[in-house]
């Protein structure tokens, strides 16, 4: 008989060696939930298993490699739900959530149009879809197999997404009168990967990441370019930004015509979500 208490204590030790403490408990928290069928309260009631699952002690080695546990499980929650994830697609992230409330809170109105560039999971317009007065979604994305795994978690979660693969650098966007685009771009420069997890690096598709130097808004200057044919007139541009290139973005958006352009920071107090307006 194997003790929770004792198990969990082990776990997190040698999870302590990579991660920081309180990261390393949470994980082995979400190992037992997932692994075990256990919770918090089993732990401290430190119950007992007859034996430890193969697939926990593998799950485990993974984490000490260095996998993101939501890769490991192949699912991430995101605004209340449970979307698939892999390495085809970036892990759902906070601040992603903090721009999908965002939109759900300024737009109430029922019957919206709205796109979604570079989808990924899909976890934006199936929040959008499921959450939103009846709108009408869609979500494009140049990869293939995030797009496969984004009309899983659609159909998975019952929401209405139509989606179709595009290149937004290469091809214009298919529709009109839009109300809402929304986007989560590729951002971070390649300068910026030393600043990363290595987690991060290692195992987060770098087509969905990163972008060079020399051309860091190259994403949001050609989507602003054709989100201008797109949207309707009072439609409204929603993007995830860089912290560091707030300014500049604005800049970018005012130039290319847009109005009431305004830049929200997230819950870390970091520049993170720009709002403009199609006039």
């Amino acid at each position: 008989m194997i003790n929770l208490r004792s198990l969990f204590s082990e776990y997190k030790g040698q999870l302590t060696a990579i991660y920081p403490e309180q990261e390393a408990e949470s994980l082995v928290y979400w190992l037992f939930e997932v692994f075990l069928g256990k919770k918090r309260l089993d732990i401290i009631q430190d119950k007992a298993l007859l034996e430890i699952p193969l697939s926990l002690q593998e799950a485990l080695g993974q984490l000490l490699q260095g996998k993101p546990i939501q890769y490991i499980i192949g699912s991430a929650p995101f605004y209340g739900r449970d979307f698939e994830v892999g390495p085809e697609v970036l892990i759902p992230r906070n601040e992603t959530e903090e721009l999908v409330h965002l939109i759900i809170k300024e737009n109430p109105q029922e019957g919206l149009k709205i796109l979604d560039i570079g989808t990924g999971s899909g976890c934006i317009p199936v929040t959008l879809a499921l959450e939103m007065n009846r709108p009408e979604v869609f979500a494009i994305d140049v990869s293939e197999a995030a797009l496969d795994m984004a009309k899983r978690n659609a159909e998975r979660l019952l929401a209405s997404v139509v989606f179709q693969q595009l290149d937004i650098l290469e091809e214009k966007i298919p529709y009109e009168q839009l109300d809402v685009i929304v986007s989560n771009p590729p951002y971070v420069r390649y300068s910026e990967k030393e600043r990363m997890h290595q987690n991060v690096l290692a195992y987060e598709p770098h087509l969905a990441l990163f972008v060079f130097d020399e051309d860091p808004l190259l994403f949001y200057r050609v989507i602003a370019e054709k989100a201008k044919q797109s949207l309707k007139s009072g439609g409204k541009l929603y993007f995830e930004i860089n912290e560091a290139l707030g300014e500049d973005t604005k800049n970018l958006m005012e130039a290319w015509g847009y109005s009431q352009v305004n830049i929200l920071k997230d819950l870390n107090g970091k520049d993170r979500i720009l709002f403009a307006l199609n006039p």
